[in-house]
């Protein structure tokens, strides 16, 4: 799925030479002006807002030099596959705010967002096409070959003799070849001491084994085991009923008291409430009150007993209902039954105890035979290493041979040499360096080497299926070159103009 990144509207305030300013991209962008208008420090104030450095990766100091200011600030709002995003960073008295759609946030929040958005050197790579160029060899050829299907092993085994072919063919079923490499060099340096510790071990096992000598048949102690196991579980299944109804008993009791405390308190409320006298004049004024509200105060009385009554029946009634189930319970003394359950478990012990030493027979018997084993096989296993690594070592050869066509028909222009020969062993070495017309990119012109940028960050996009904007600095230098995928930004020198940014929809 294609992640598509815009960008919508930059604003700048106190950045190197811009006091003040706003872009809004379109999806043609042209940056004119003579030199030192400021042309490159746009494409720079959004490298340090995401990340804090240059275009090519360096740190980047924003502070005004020509003018004094407390603070800088840059904000970009992207649109990201359709969603508005508002990343914003501040510096001020040497110290970094960062923003994320205005909200203040923590440089960690900051960072993760950028880090679910995209990889840095991939983007700075889409962004600036000089940028790859900054990055170590290494760096660049991870970046290219990440996204390019290696040759598939079928095509790489027919160019290989056929001994080596259909070994590797069987074992890749189940492991990598980096994992066969790594498996078999570790083997192949310690068959020998291997060798030494697996007799050691089988001498130590058989040792421990002869020590192992159980005098009941074990037969005999799982009967006895069996048997004794019955009767304690029988004894148990009685106590366990039996502890149930004593707890119930318990709780029943507990209730009963708690509900007659429960009506003790409700009675003295009852009989305070009746001596209660009833207020025939009005407590705000002193004033007596009329007929009708001396009897509405006679009637609220009279609900407030009616209450007190319910509530004293309930508890009465509750309480005789668990007292009904109290007399239907007995408590059973169950000390007896658990003692002896007891004793029995004191016969069980050693009888589990004594079976376990044949579970240590068995497991030691097995671990003797695998040490054995592992004696016999490591002979055959150093012979096999050997003709694996030679294997692999030639897969490599070819599979680099095949891969190295495979890049090189992404590209119109460049030249990509991914591997070197080895002039003292022979081996195909790694290595990454790009070409145009037969000369090395470092011997460009800054036009071939514009052109040269452009040409990978569209593979480097077609390839991660990520469209982000492209910001081509110096574009004067180069007249006709192929437009990249997604927004173009273009910055060219035009003498005697001042900075002008000019917007429009392709």
């Amino acid at each position: 799925m294609k992640l598509q990144i815009k960008f919508k509207e930059l604003v700048i305030k106190n950045f190197k030479s811009h006091q003040d300013i706003k872009v809004n991209f379109g999806e043609r962008t042209d940056i004119l002006g003579d030199n030192a208008q400021g042309k490159s420090s746009l494409g720079e104030s959004i490298s340090w807002l995401l990340y804090g450095t240059d275009t090519l990766g360096s740190k980047l100091d924003p502070t005004p030099v020509t003018y004094e200011a407390d603070e800088t600030l840059v904000s970009l709002l992207l649109n990201v596959d359709d969603k508005d995003l508002l990343l914003g960073r501040e510096l001020k008295k040497g110290k970094a705010k960062y923003y994320i759609n205005e909200v203040p946030s923590k440089a960690t929040e900051f960072n993760e967002i950028l880090d679910q958005l995209f990889d840095k050197d991939l983007f700075l790579s889409l962004f600036i096409p000089t940028y790859f160029f900054t990055l170590h060899w290494e760096k660049q050829r991870s970046m290219v070959l990440q996204y390019i299907t290696a040759p598939v092993n079928k095509e790489v085994f027919k160019g290989l003799p056929k001994l080596q072919a259909d070994k590797l063919s069987v074992l890749v079923k189940k492991h990598s070849l980096d994992d066969l490499e790594k498996i078999h060099r570790a083997n192949k340096t310690k068959l020998d001491k291997q060798y030494i510790a697996a007799q050691s071990r089988t001498k130590t096992l058989k040792e421990q084994l002869e020590q192992q000598s159980p005098t009941v048949p074990l037969e005999s102690l799982q009967a006895e085991l069996s048997q004794f196991v019955k009767e304690r579980n029988a004894i148990e299944e009685v106590t366990d009923k039996a502890q149930t109804t004593n707890h119930r008993i318990n709780m029943l009791q507990t209730q009963i008291n708690a509900m007659m405390q429960d009506r003790e308190y409700i009675k003295k409320q009852y009989e305070s409430l009746k001596a209660e006298e009833l207020q025939d004049t009005c407590r705000v004024c002193k004033q007596p009150l009329k007929d009708e509200s001396i009897e509405a105060v006679k009637t609220e009385k009279e609900q407030r007993v009616g209450q007190v009554k319910e509530k004293f029946q309930d508890v009465v009634n509750k309480r005789k209902a668990l007292e009904e189930e109290l007399n239907k319970l007995e408590s059973v003394d169950v000390s007896e039954q658990l003692e002896k359950a007891r004793a029995l478990q004191e016969k069980i012990n050693p009888i589990e105890y004594e079976i376990s030493k044949y579970k240590q027979i068995k497991t030691l018997e097995e671990q003797v035979n695998s040490a054995e084993t592992s004696e016999k096989e490591t002979l055959n296993s150093l012979n096999n290493s050997i003709f694996i690594i030679d294997a692999i070592k030639d897969f490599h050869a070819k599979e680099a041979e095949l891969q190295a066509e495979k890049v090189q028909g992404l590209f119109e222009n460049l030249s990509i040499k991914l591997f070197e020969t080895v002039k003292t062993t022979g081996e195909m070495k790694p290595t990454f360096e790009i070409q145009m017309d037969g000369k090395d990119y470092r011997k460009l012109s800054l036009s071939e080497s514009i052109r040269a940028g452009l040409e990978l960050r569209d593979v480097l996009s077609q390839q991660s299926e990520i469209i982000a904007p492209c910001f081509v600095d110096n574009a004067e230098s180069i007249t006709k070159f192929k437009e990249p995928n997604g927004q173009l930004i273009l910055s060219r020198v035009v003498a005697g103009q001042e900075l002008t940014i000019e917007s429009e929809e392709k």
